[in-house]
């Protein structure tokens, strides 16, 4: 122990599991990020620095001298409107590479992507194929192209969190607790929609086995962060509400895309309705990652759905006081 990690955007969700994960193990730890972190009694490891401005950038990496670096700092809302929204994906990124390259004792960089360089569905050919459909994506996927473009000089992956879910977490991946909490949640039908979610706690574990397992096979750059199998939506909803003590309600289909539709019209002027039919679509198609890369590397599944759950209620619990 005692090696020295860097991480940029440990004050969000992942990141700050992932700092106290590191903390715990006796690692030297470093968090860059212009947010103050989550949690105040780690303000002592906390750098204020926005990674779009490369000369502070730039000084706090060298001053700190990694022996490791996870770069999770990004703007990840879906609001942004042009590629400029999100600098810190693209140049936040180009500027911790040329920063990384004059690290000549660093052994490993992790780059962090998302699941969003493609859509729902979408059946990826290689780990170059990209389909966003959004900007946030559209960010992601140059993320990557810079990766490519100026890999460093040290062993180094992609990840692509999918839907990351757990205690400290925030919208939208909170929103699905919300709404069933609220009792807001309902089934469309007998409607079967799988998706790969991924606990938190476990993907803390195979974003570690990543950081210290050796990756080299240009081949296989790219890693899903996520839980396998993917998760029967409905199921997870019941087990949720089972917690709570209720059952969710079924909706007829044709009710439920009526609505989208009635919310559809309503978005044209500019009036936020809950169901609109991209959410519809969303709630019904199938979002499956192939885990199979990452599982290679991090075999282990340390914490059921069900476990996580309970621990993310109990989360949500303690912190609505």
């Amino acid at each position: 122990m005692g090696e020295k990690i860097l991480l940029t955007g440990a004050s969000g969700f992942i990141g700050t599991n992932l700092l106290e994960d590191l903390i715990s193990k006796g690692y030297t730890v470093r968090n860059i990020d212009f947010n103050e972190p989550k949690r105040s009694e780690r303000r002592n490891v906390w750098s204020s620095i926005d990674i779009t401005q490369y000369k502070p950038f730039k000084k706090a990496v060298l001053d700190f001298a990694p022996d490791y670096i996870i770069h999770l700092a990004a703007r990840t809302d879906l609001d942004g409107k042009t590629l400029e929204d999100y600098s810190a994906n693209i140049i936040g990124v180009d500027n911790l590479l040329k920063i990384a390259d004059k690290l000549s004792g660093l052994k490993k960089i992790i780059i962090t992507s998302s699941k969003f360089v493609t859509r729902n569905g979408y059946l990826i050919k290689n780990q170059f194929d990209y389909c966003p459909h959004t900007k946030y994506g559209e960010s992601k996927v140059e993320t990557e192209r810079c990766v490519w473009r100026n890999p460093p000089k040290c062993d180094w992956c992609i990840i692509r969190p999918t839907s990351i879910w757990g205690p400290w977490f925030g919208v939208p991946y909170r929103n699905f607790f919300d709404m069933v909490m609220h009792r807001l949640y309902f089934h469309i039908g007998h409607i079967k929609c799988r998706k790969t979610y991924g606990y938190i706690g476990n993907a803390v574990y195979q974003i570690e086995r990543l950081l210290f397992t050796e990756t080299s096979d240009e081949e296989n750059k790219v890693f899903y962060i996520g839980d396998e199998p993917a998760y029967e939506i409905n199921e997870w909803a019941d087990e949720i509400a089972h917690e709570l003590g209720f059952k969710i309600p079924v909706m007829p289909v044709w009710l439920v895309k009526g609505l989208a539709v009635f919310g559809d019209f309503l978005g044209l002027f500019h009036i936020h309705f809950p169901m609109q039919s991209f959410r519809f679509e969303n709630m019904t198609n199938d979002g499956i990652n192939d885990m199979a890369n990452t599982y290679k590397v991090a075999p282990e599944t340390l914490f059921t759905r069900l476990e996580g759950t309970r621990e993310t209620l109990k989360w949500i619990k303690e912190h609505s006081r």
